[in-house]
């Protein structure tokens, strides 16, 4: 394994905020076509079905299926950088203080995919870099890092519960609760991604004054 240099995360950090901003504009658009959907439920449980409640129908589906594959690419577009930046600054973080991560390098973007491991692994990574890479006059507690994590968990859990239910639903009745679970998975997700904002930003400005409390990496990062 190479050795680790230290590396600017801030450009990363940037693109990174940015494509979660675009993951909770899609999260919101899902949400409003949720409630769409959810009225034209009612509209069927209250035998409404003249050609006004069927237009709306089939508007408020297509919206829905664009808002789906709009959570989906901006999903993938926000992992792959995330992932670089995760990576950044695991790196950057064995340069402070190589004696505090429990967790190889490999494991900064390993630990997301494989199954179990998953549910704990990237949390045991970014306490360790977060401890790593706050100076030794400024140690910040883990409140924020576990509100992220407990919030992304209990997120992707309720969304995988909600599109079982979309998926497996039958009538309008079970349609319009399987909408119900879809409405909070993503406000769920949304509030998810507002904390990995906060994470991301905090670290990247941890690692950046870390940095420059050091003469040797002041030209790295300045």
């Amino acid at each position: 394994m190479p050795a680790a240099r230290l590396r600017s995360p801030e450009g990363l950090a940037r693109a990174t905020v940015a494509l979660l901003g675009l993951v909770v504009a899609a999260d919101l658009f899902a949400m409003w076509t949720g409630v769409l959907e959810i009225r034209v439920a009612g509209d069927i449980l209250n035998g409404i079905n003249d050609d006004a409640a069927l237009r709306r129908g089939e508007r408020s589906h297509l919206l829905h299926e664009m808002s789906r594959v709009a959570q989906a690419l901006t999903l993938l577009a926000t992992a792959a950088v995330f992932l670089c930046w995760f990576h950044r600054v695991r790196v950057n973080a064995e340069v402070f203080d190589p004696s505090r991560h429990s967790k190889s390098r490999g494991w900064a973007v390993g630990g997301w995919f494989c199954p179990v491991v998953n549910l704990w692994f990237p949390r045991r990574v970014t306490l360790d870099v977060w401890d790593a890479s706050a100076r030794w006059a400024d140690r910040p507690g883990h409140g924020l890092v576990n509100s992220w994590w407990t919030l992304w968990i209990v997120a992707l859990l309720a969304d995988r519960a909600a599109e079982w239910r979309y998926d497996t639903a039958r009538g309008a009745l079970g349609w319009r609760d399987a909408l119900h679970r879809l409405l909070v998975a993503d406000a769920l997700d949304a509030a998810a991604a507002v904390l990995a904002v906060l994470v991301v930003l905090k670290l990247t400005r941890m690692q950046r004054d870390r940095a420059l409390a050091g003469p040797g990496f002041v030209t790295t990062l300045g």
